[in-house]
């Protein structure tokens, strides 16, 4: 409807060019004045309409953040009663094996321990995790050779429009070789990761080639495949964790050891880290 009615103020704008250039040279300054009233009166519409989109916009922002609160509280209601007095439980992994696929990896190969990551790059906790927490699991055990570091896809799409399209541009930057440095981007930018065309700009990449790749949707089935790891895992909300022991023989499969839901302090990631390598004997 508002596209209808910005037409048809283009429509008398134009008519309204056309009858004053007609009229350059009138005499007559009573038609002067009322063309002047008319321009006046296409502008005050016009100026009208942009706000209007402005309003628009501000409600698809609202509407979102009702949704991204309604699931918090869905949520929170699902809890339990005591779940505040203890660290949840998540579900038992230890055992499954599970495919990497040929997601990136950071970290030693010779690593005998791989921390599983599922990410959603619109979720506000991924976001914070990756500000505060990762950094500091990269610098102690990742850098250090203890620990290798995995993600995986896990867009929420009911609730994040965005994040399916998000984790495909993370593989087509992979493509450029740019995988984590794409990864630290998107999460930079949760609230303008659109359009993904400039995101690939700043990280000087081929923008003709990403773009393609983009458009082709070629990496769908790989994030799809993600998916499908972390109901595996019984993972439902992000971040969620795994924390595996590689395969020796394999560095694409990993067999669960302990699952770590949400964005932990990074305390209770090094416990249950060190509690791994311990019974590794690393």
């Amino acid at each position: 409807m508002q596209g209808a009615r910005r037409n048809r103020v283009a429509a008398v704008g134009i008519a309204i060019g056309l009858a004053s250039t007609a009229m350059a040279g009138a005499a007559d300054p009573e038609l002067q004045e009322q063309m002047e009233a008319l321009q006046r009166g296409q502008e005050a519409i016009q100026r009208q309409l942009a706000l209007e989109e402005q309003i628009q916009e501000l409600k698809s922002g609202q509407e979102a953040i009702r949704q991204e609160l309604a699931e918090i509280k869905r949520l929170l209601q699902a809890a339990p009663a005591n779940a505040a007095a203890r660290p949840a439980a998540g579900p038992n992994v230890a055992g499954v094996v599970f495919d990497l696929g040929d997601n990136p990896m950071k970290g030693s190969p010779e690593a005998t321990l791989t921390l599983v990551e599922f990410t959603d790059y619109q979720c506000p906790y991924c976001g914070r995790y990756t500000q505060t927490t990762y950094p500091q699991i990269v610098s102690e055990y990742v850098d250090t050779g203890k620990l290798r570091y995995a993600l995986l896809d896990l867009p929420l799409e009911t609730i994040h429009p965005q994040a399916f399209k998000a984790a495909e541009a993370s593989h087509c930057a992979a493509e450029q070789d740019k995988f984590w440095e794409m990864h630290d981007r998107l999460f930079a930018n949760q609230r303008t990761l659109e359009p993904w065309s400039a995101h690939a700009e700043a990280l000087e990449l081929d923008t003709a080639a990403f773009d393609e790749c983009m458009s082709t949707e070629r990496h769908a089935a790989a994030v799809r495949h993600d998916m499908s790891q972390a109901q595996k895992a019984g993972a439902t909300g992000t971040p969620s964790f795994v924390l595996a022991e590689t395969d020796p023989d394999d560095s694409t499969k990993v067999t669960g050891i302990a699952f770590i839901r949400g964005a932990q302090p990074f305390d209770a990631f090094k416990a249950a880290i060190d509690d791994a390598l311990s019974a590794d004997g690393s």
